[in-house]
């Protein structure tokens, strides 16, 4: 029997540790189910959406840079979970539990391929670069999105203000202008579905 190579035997280890994700739940539900999505889906969905919609970038990017951060934006959430995006500002740490999550997880892998990866997360989380600016667009873009889909569901359970929305998501005009105008679409029509539900009859 042949010796696996260590760093062979740390990407497996890392392949493993991230498997975990699957178990970490969102607030959001899958369109159609009464379910929550877990943070390996939303990594899957917002990788395809780059790969579909990044023509629609303000700034020309590197595609296959911006579906690397995206595949390993949300790894960290294995050991700090995920955090609402409505309530970050009531986990005034969050920033630094998440750092120490992802030199944890990416310390698994090899130590060249993990600094590489853990920098690259740095970068999606810094907001600087096109690649990175364009990753967080369609990072928030995906729960408009999820939310047109089952009604404005987690909008409407948290009693999430069309105005909250816009202000705390009014980064994705950063990475896309066409992006931003549909996103304001989809609030709009959130706001006019809330004035027809309190209609009296």
């Amino acid at each position: 029997m042949q010796t696996i190579p260590i760093a062979l035997q740390q990407q497996i280890e890392f392949i493993v540790e991230v498997d975990k994700l699957k178990s970490v739940l969102r607030m959001t539900s899958p369109i159609g189910q009464a379910r929550k999505e877990n943070s390996a889906e939303h990594s899957w969905q917002i990788v395809l959406m780059a790969m579909i919609l990044h023509e629609h970038a303000n700034l020309s990017v590197d595609l296959l840079k911006v579906v690397k951060m995206l595949a390993i934006h949300d790894v960290v959430e294995i050991d700090v979970g995920d955090t609402f995006h409505y309530a970050k500002t009531s986990s005034p740490d969050l920033a630094q539990r998440e750092l120490t999550a992802a030199k944890r997880i990416f310390g698994i892998l090899p130590p060249e391929q993990g600094q590489s990866l853990l920098e690259l997360w740095q970068e999606f989380e810094a907001r600087k670069t096109p690649e990175a600016i364009f990753a967080a667009t369609v990072d928030r873009l995906v729960a408009f999105l999820m939310n047109r889909g089952n009604d404005f569901g987690t909008w409407r359970e948290h009693s999430i203000a069309p105005e909250l929305i816009l202000e705390r998501n009014s980064a994705i005009c950063d990475g896309s202008n066409q992006l931003w105008n549909l996103a304001q679409t989809i609030v709009a029509e959130f706001r006019a579905s809330e004035t027809t539900s309190t209609i009296p009859l």
